[in-house]
């Protein structure tokens, strides 16, 4: 068994995103608001979302990888609770559940002062690889 170390995907690429720590009991990663945006000039709620996604699937991913597992997602939820101008977003995935079949994780994403931008939940199926 080979730990899944993460590879960013053109999409995380193409936001920005940094990843900051990793492993299957917490993934951490950060995103530039400018060039995130939408037209009022604030960050995109799916921007927002796709790094939620990116850390907890992450996540899901080095947890599955302990099973020569892979995984793929089958729900995201996501609330926004306030929104974000400039500066960076720090998103933070936590295990709520870690099986066999099925890894969720609780997503917290904050802006550069530490204040709760989102909070998002996912789960991802684990599955062989094909």
């Amino acid at each position: 068994m080979t730990t899944w170390t993460i590879v960013p995907g053109a999409l995380d690429e193409r936001l920005g995103i940094t990843v900051t720590e990793q492993s299957a009991e917490r993934v951490a990663a950060s995103l530039p608001v400018r060039g995130n945006t939408q037209s009022l000039g604030r960050l995109h709620g799916g921007a927002t979302a796709a790094l939620a996604e990116a850390v907890g699937s992450w996540a899901a991913m080095i947890h599955a990888s302990a099973f020569d597992k892979v995984c793929v997602g089958v729900d995201l939820n996501i609330t926004h609770h306030r929104g974000a101008r400039e500066g960076h977003i720090h998103a933070v995935a936590t295990p709520a559940h870690r099986g066999r079949r099925m890894a969720t994780y609780d997503v917290r994403v904050t802006d550069d002062d530490g204040r709760l931008v989102a909070t998002a939940r996912i789960t991802n199926l684990l599955v062989d690889p094909e």
